[in-house]
């Protein structure tokens, strides 16, 4: 099946969530305000880290913060969207900010944590004394990423896909990417993306904005969504459609590769019949 040549890499925040799962945690268990107040002083990710140091200081237990997790809001349809793309036989990958605890709670409690092959993010673990810690994917402080465009210090996504792109290539895959997002920090990805590829931005998110006003920077196709049911429509009709033409494109290929076979074995035979008389 043609669906399994398409790789579709998402973000999580904003995108397959309805949330920044950060700030629901924090808001959801009342923290809200030491964090706007340390917001300032520090990194996200270490104030996170904090912030998990400050519950758990409350009595908040792990399961506590479960529970709120599994309350994240997530369309329906988007639940349906990643099972179909799964299903159908799609690589799916996470690429996001937020952190591997945040993400594979919410994905278990939906039961999609299996139909995605590969999650990078901020690594997170709970210690032994049942708190949760969190850290930064990318070291910063010791070795700045680089990029110039609007990544944050922690994550360059960018650097993330064209891993992947050279993982793909180093196989002998010639796959399609789909990539989906909403933040800043998706900009630079679709950079990376080629012809052939696809971008889909939520539209009017800071990703959509500023591909808008870049459009002549992507080189992929850009195909925009709003809500849980256009993420689902758009998704699986691109896959559709796809799949279809490289379908399609095998079938023409097949076909032309007989013909020519075909013709070269008649020569062949007409050369064979002459020589013979």
């Amino acid at each position: 099946m043609a669906a399994s040549d398409i790789v579709v890499i998402m973000d999580f925040d904003k995108t397959i969530i309805d949330c920044d799962s950060d700030n629901w945690v924090v808001d959801e268990l009342g923290v809200t305000r030491l964090f706007n107040q340390l917001l300032p002083t520090m990194p996200w990710n270490s104030l996170m880290d904090t912030m998990m140091k400050e519950l758990h200081a409350q009595g908040t237990t792990i399961h506590d913060i479960v529970a709120v997790l599994k309350r994240t809001p997530i369309h329906p349809r988007i639940i349906e969207a990643i099972k179909s793309a799964h299903e159908l036989g799609c690589d799916l990958k996470i690429v996001s900010d937020a952190n591997v605890f945040f993400i594979e709670t919410i994905l278990e409690h939906h039961g999609l944590r299996g139909c995605f092959s590969e999650i990078d993010t901020n690594p997170s673990f709970i210690d032994e004394e049942g708190r949760l810690r969190i850290f930064p994917l990318h070291d910063f402080s010791r070795h700045p990423h680089g990029c110039h465009h609007p990544c944050p210090a922690n994550m360059c996504k960018g650097i993330v896909i064209e891993r992947i792109q050279a993982s793909l290539s180093a196989m002998g895959e010639k796959k399609t990417i789909i990539y989906m997002g909403d933040g800043l920090g998706d900009f630079c990805p679709s950079l990376k993306l080629g012809d052939g590829d696809y971008m889909l931005p939520r539209k009017d998110f800071p990703v959509w904005d500023l591909i808008c006003k870049n459009r002549k920077q992507i080189k992929a196709e850009v195909c925009e969504w709003s809500n849980g049911e256009e993420f689902e429509h758009v998704l699986v009709h691109l896959i559709s459609k796809i799949s279809f033409e490289k379908n399609n494109t095998a079938k023409l290929y097949s076909d032309c590769k007989l013909q020519t076979i075909q013709g070269a074995a008649f020569e062949a035979f007409t050369k064979t019949l002459y020589v013979g008389h």
